[in-house]
């Protein structure tokens, strides 16, 4: 229990016993002017009876407020819950579309690499080609110069006649 209703129960506690202890005195015959009239009426209990009313007033004062937050609590959360599930969905969507992008990058960095790996297939390719050329023309051009190179040393060598 809270400390304000504990405190609310002992003051009604405290009044009630207060009345049990004084009730021949809350029960005396005074008399009473309303303005326009005058009426004999037990003073001390015309008190308890409006101290009853008020407390009734206040209780239910303090009902319909615990009413009215917990209704506003309740719509809030709800709210709160809405906007909690459309966040979520848009981080999805915001996921998903991420996951997408990612995917098409991915896909295009393949469809790179597959260019650039033709294209440099291709490109060794030609090179040893030309590099086969280049050693064939080279073998020839040797192969030249050695015939030549031993026709001259067999016509040194051999005497002239």
């Amino acid at each position: 229990m809270r400390a304000r209703t504990i405190f609310l129960i002992f003051g009604i506690v405290l009044v009630a016993a207060f009345a049990a202890l004084n009730f021949d005195e809350f029960m005396r015959l005074s008399v009473l002017s309303l303005g326009v009239t005058t009426v004999q009426v037990p003073l001390g209990l015309v008190m308890l009876v409006l101290l009853f009313l008020v407390m009734v007033v206040f209780l239910a004062a303090t009902v319909y407020m615990q009413s009215v937050n917990l209704i506003e609590t309740r719509q809030y959360a709800r709210e709160l819950n809405t906007q909690r599930d459309l966040a979520y969905k848009a981080e999805a969507s915001r996921f998903t579309e991420l996951r997408h992008y990612f995917e098409a990058q991915a896909a295009a960095a393949v469809s790179r690499e597959a260019a650039t790996a033709t294209v440099l297939s291709e490109r060794l390719s030609q090179t040893q080609q030309a590099l086969m050329q280049r050693l064939e023309q080279s073998d020839r051009s040797m192969a030249t110069r050695l015939s030549e190179l031993e026709q001259s040393i067999q016509r040194r060598l051999t005497p002239n006649n």
